[in-house]
């Protein structure tokens, strides 16, 4: 675990959502929020939460069929990708999706963001949150914005 990094547990997809809102409250445009974690982990979970930290009202759906979801409306546009069918950067680039992951005009929600990555060094401009299920409710959320610790 690096210095910047915060392990928060939370006991319910409520409270998953609760500190994603609590995160995208420190949220600047240009950011891209990459997602790890297994399936099933909360990243739907986690997205829904930041959007709602936005202030986007709207029902958010994960983009796994679609590679994309955008919305409107919140404090910034958000973009939110799930790279999961795609198997390297070449298909993002294929997808025509790398400027969500390079310069993106809002904030960029990022699911299986190695796919994209690969081998590369994060961004500056990345944050990191990694989720991991502990059990049926409980989710142990790894993050990089050290000034929200729970």
């Amino acid at each position: 675990m690096s210095p910047a990094e915060v392990v928060v547990v939370t006991g319910s997809v409520a409270e998953t959502e609760a500190l994603a809102g609590r995160l995208a409250q420190h949220a600047q445009p240009g950011w891209v929020v990459a997602l790890t974690g297994d399936l099933g982990a909360g990243k739907t979970a986690f997205a829904r939460g930041f959007a709602r930290g936005l202030a986007f009202g709207g029902r958010v759906h994960s983009p796994t069929f679609a590679l994309l979801n955008e919305y409107v409306g919140g404090r910034w546009p958000l973009a939110h990708l799930d790279l999961y069918r795609l198997a390297s950067a070449e298909d993002v680039f294929g997808a025509g999706l790398e400027e969500y992951l390079i310069r993106p005009v809002g904030v960029t929600l990022v699911e299986w963001p190695e796919r994209w990555l690969g081998d590369r060094p994060v961004p500056s401009n990345w944050r990191l949150v990694h989720l991991r299920l502990l059990d049926e409710n409980r989710r142990e959320v790894r993050h990089s914005w050290p000034e929200v610790s729970a």
